[in-house]
């Protein structure tokens, strides 16, 4: 298999309502819009990912989450929290070094947090 492109696919329970949490609340910046304008799917960056939230599924998403890293997880926690977003686990420096905080979508999709540390295996060049 020669994969050229991918994407994350979710079909939200209030479409309108996860769109403007992925696009307001998470700030994320969105990649392409289309369908019609007021139902439109949206395709959100996710670093070097893509997120599309676009239909309307029957029952919430099970067994899904999104692993986001950011620059400071503490402070997209305040972030968020300022803007009403739940947070459901605070920040917290895991066995494997790397600092993670958890949120959720409208839905329950775990959305992690992951902040790597300067001195995390992760940023040394293993050469």
């Amino acid at each position: 298999m020669d994969v050229l492109s991918s994407r994350v696919l979710l079909r939200p329970l209030d479409p309108a309502r996860s769109r403007a949490f992925y696009r307001d609340l998470l700030g994320l910046a969105v990649y392409r819009e289309f369908g019609p304008p007021d139902d439109p799917g949206l395709v959100f960056f996710l670093g070097n990912g893509l997120l599309e939230v676009a239909g309307r599924g029957s029952q919430p998403p099970r067994g899904l989450a999104l692993w986001l890293q950011v620059r400071d997880v503490a402070a997209e926690c305040e972030r968020l929290a300022a803007a009403g977003v739940p947070v459901d686990r605070e920040p917290r420096t895991e066995p494997w070094g790397l600092v993670e905080a958890w949120v959720a979508d409208p839905d329950g999709v775990r959305i992690v947090l992951v902040e790597v540390p300067d001195d995390h295996p992760l940023r040394r060049d293993q050469r």
